[in-house]
């Protein structure tokens, strides 16, 4: 029996598939269904879990070597969200690009972990390394 780490048996079969290269996509509650994309969802209210939560989680046992996420993050969010999302993805070199072209980066993923965050723009894609 599983005792500490990821304990979701969906999200251990999907992060077990994660390999080099693989896109992962982290959502926060309202980011769009993606029909052609397994998607693992693991919210329970508003912001139970947080993007922060899950990337924290997963960043425990991957490396990541890029993550993407929207310029309209930085234009919505507090010096202290984005204080917080830097810490998150400390190491992790972080690019922002407009949300549009985020999407365009999303039917390529392995696969996306909606959360119940409520952080405006909160959705990151990690790309494995």
């Amino acid at each position: 029996m599983i005792n500490h780490g990821i304990l979701n048996p969906q999200l251990l079969s999907l992060l077990a598939r994660v390999r080099h290269t693989n896109a992962l996509v982290i959502s926060d509650r309202g980011f769009p269904f993606w029909p052609g994309i397994e998607t693992v969802d693991v919210s329970v209210v508003d912001d139970l879990p947080t993007v922060l939560q899950l990337i924290a989680a997963v960043r425990a046992n991957h490396t990541f070597t890029q993550a993407y996420q929207a310029e309209e993050f930085l234009k919505n969010n507090s010096a202290s969200t984005r204080q917080k999302f830097a810490a998150a993805l400390k190491g992790v070199p972080l690019t922002f690009e407009p949300h549009v072209n985020f999407k365009l980066r999303v039917p390529h993923a392995i696969g996306l972990i909606r959360t119940g965050d409520t952080t405006q723009y909160a959705n990151t894609i990690l790309i494995s390394g």
